[in-house]
């Protein structure tokens, strides 16, 4: 058992040493250019809710400002102009009874500085999912369809956390 222990070991160096050679490293905390941050949503937005929770607990030095009287202090202040989640039919039988749907989640934010200037333009961002549907199964594909939209949400929110560690202001 010790010999297979040292063996599968020593299997495994050179591909340690070629990942740290090819310059991989895990992807850590994301930088951003600015140090705090004001999230400016609807009320109720369940993308803005898990952005704010993301960025907190993202372990880098981003202070999150949720208090509207906050605004004025914060360096940035990310506009969430809009979340829509779309369902709609793309599939049918011959009987006219919907076989396929597709799941929408888009957005719209922008990004601007503390003197109005505009770090990211008005975006929007979209995710999309295909999800077969059966009537029989309507309370199954009810819950099918809340944890595709709260992936497509994940997603959202690791692709805005990019875009806004992207962002070099002038």
């Amino acid at each position: 058992m010790r010999r297979r222990t040292l063996l599968a070991g020593l299997a495994a160096a050179p591909a340690a040493g070629l990942l740290g050679a090819c310059g991989f490293r895990l992807r850590g905390a994301p930088e951003f250019a600015f140090r705090t941050l004001y999230v400016q949503a609807p009320a109720g937005s369940a993308l803005a809710r898990d952005l704010v929770r993301t960025l907190q607990g993202g372990g880098g030095e981003l202070t999150v400002l949720t208090d509207p009287a906050q605004m004025p202090q914060a360096e940035a202040v990310l506009d969430l102009l809009s979340e829509r989640q779309e369902r709609v039919a793309v599939g049918m039988s011959s009987a006219g009874q919907v076989r396929e749907l597709q799941l929408r989640l888009r957005i719209h934010f922008r990004l601007r500085g503390q003197q109005g200037q505009e770090w990211i333009a008005d975006t929007e961002l979209l995710q999309q999912r295909d999800i077969s549907y059966n009537e029989t199964l309507a309370l199954s594909k009810e819950g099918e369809e809340a944890m595709l939209f709260r992936d497509m949400r994940n997603d959202l929110v690791r692709q805005l956390i990019r875009r806004l560690s992207a962002v070099r202001p002038q």
